[in-house]
This record gives structure tokens, C-alpha cells and sequence, in this order.
């Protein structure tokens, strides 16, 4: 699912990989707002209270608005660093290092949150919002800019548009892959959902310390994806 880059990516990887981490970033999503009462997978309300802060001289107040703009853009941009170096060297690693960043502090974050909820919570908004820029990052690369997982107004737009497309084109090939493409963005804004829904209720018995969750889910991810790569090569080898 995270190991196969260019020709060798398929739908399937792609439905698989929306499906993990847009449970991720639903439960996140949903965390990190109870919890700090920020928007931690997105920054588009970020940019519009910048803009509101500076129109009122309040630029202590846009400065940390900004600095949320700033640690979304540096963790995009950083994965796409690591995922552009490592794809010069092994390419079915590429992905390796971005998601253990990501799970990694989601996990300090889940284990420090009560504390840093007191006494930093801004920490709280800057580490999860540079985890989710990371993780857009990484699987917009990964699948060519055919999957993203941290907000729903671009996937709400691109369904729409290819909705309206299933109209006017009448090719069976073309409306079939118009149709595969709808079912992948249903099934990223579905499990953004569940993964809300279940960060609504785990958070009611645990708090912050459901991003542990998270850590737990992306950690299962890789040791899949390492697991079976290490059978395709035994079998390649016996073979």
C-alpha cells in the first residue's frame, strides 16, 4: 500500500491508503480540536484569522496563526524532501521515515498532551498540524496527487466535478474510471468520518491520549508493508 510508487501502484493501493490515513486524520482531526479547540489537520481557518489579526493590529495573536501555516508547509515539506532523497537510493523505502515521523508525534503528543494542554497548548496545535502536513505530503506523492487525506473541501470538489462529468461523457472506459475515482474519494471522506466518530467517543474515556491510536494504527501499517515486501523477496529468492 505505502511501498508501491509509480507504475507498479494500483487503484487498490491507492483505496487502501486513503482508507488508513483518512481514519488518521479524521481521528486527529477531531482530537486535536477537543483538546486545544484548533483546527490541527488543515490550515485554511488558520489563514483567515492571520488576515482577520492583522487587520486589527493583534500581531501577537497573527503570529501564532501564522506559525500553524508555517508547521503545515514545513511538514509537507520535509516529507516530500525525504520522499524525493530516499527515492534515490531504495524507493520502496520512501515512505518509511515520514510515516514513523508521524506516528512518533502523535505518540509524544498522546503521552505529554495533559500536561501540555496546561502549560503549551499551542505545541499541541504546532506538532499535529506539522504531522498532518507530512501525511498530505506523502500521500499525495505517493499516489501521483491522486489521494489526500487531511480536509475534505478539495475531495468535496473533485467528486462534484466528477459527478457532473458522468453526465456528459459517454465512453464506458472514461465513466468507469470516473466512477472508480468517485468510490475513492467516498471511501477517504467515510473513513475521515469513522475516524472522527471514533475520536469523539475514545477521547470521552481517554483524552488526548487517543492519538496513541493513531501511532498504533500507522505502526501496524508499516510493519504490514515491511512484512510483505520481505515475503515477496523470500519468494523471489526461492524461486
Amino acid at each position: 500500500m505505502f511501498s508501491h510508487v509509480g507504475k507498479s501502484r494500483t487503484p487498490r493501493h491507492n483505496l487502501a491508503i486513503a482508507s488508513i490515513l483518512g481514519f488518521v486524520a479524521g481521528l486527529v482531526n477531531v482530537v486535536g480540536f477537543f483538546a486545544v479547540h484548533r483546527m490541527t489537520t488543515n490550515v485554511t481557518g488558520h489563514f483567515a484569522f492571520f488576515i482577520e489579526d492583522i487587520f486589527l493590529f493583534n500581531f501577537s495573536s497573527a503570529f501564532h496563526f501564522a506559525m500553524f501555516v508555517f508547521a503545515f508547509f514545513m511538514g509537507a515539506f520535509l516529507a516530500n524532501f525525504m520522499v524525493e532523497t530516499y527515492s534515490r537510493i531504495r524507493e520502496n523505502e520512501t515512505y518509511v521515515l515520514p510515516v514513523a515521523i508521524e506516528a512518533l508525534i502523535l505518540l509524544v503528543i498522546g503521552l505529554t498532551g495533559n500536561y501540555l494542554i496546561k502549560e503549551s497548548p499551542d505545541t499541541i496545535a504546532l506538532s499535529l498540524l506539522f504531522a498532518m502536513g507530512m501525511q498530505n505530503s506523502l500521500v499525495t506523492s505517493i499516489s501521483k496527487a491522486i489521494v489526500r487525506t487531511t480536509h475534505l473541501t478539495g475531495l468535496f470538489t473533485d467528486m462534484g466535478i466528477e459527478c457532473s462529468q458522468l453526465f456528459f461523457y459517454k465512453n464506458k472506459l472514461h465513466k468507469n474510471k470516473l466512477i472508480k475515482s468517485i468510490k475513492l474519494r467516498l471511501t477517504i471522506i467515510f473513513m475521515f468520518f469513522s475516524g472522527g466518530i471514533t475520536g469523539g467517543i475514545l477521547f470521552t474515556y481517554f483524552g488526548i491520549k487517543t492519538l496513541i491510536f493513531g501511532t498504533i494504527i500507522l505502526t501496524v501499517a508499516l510493519f504490514y508493508d515491511f512484512m510483505k515486501i520481505r515475503l515477496l523477496l523470500l519468494r523471489r529468492h526461492r524461486s
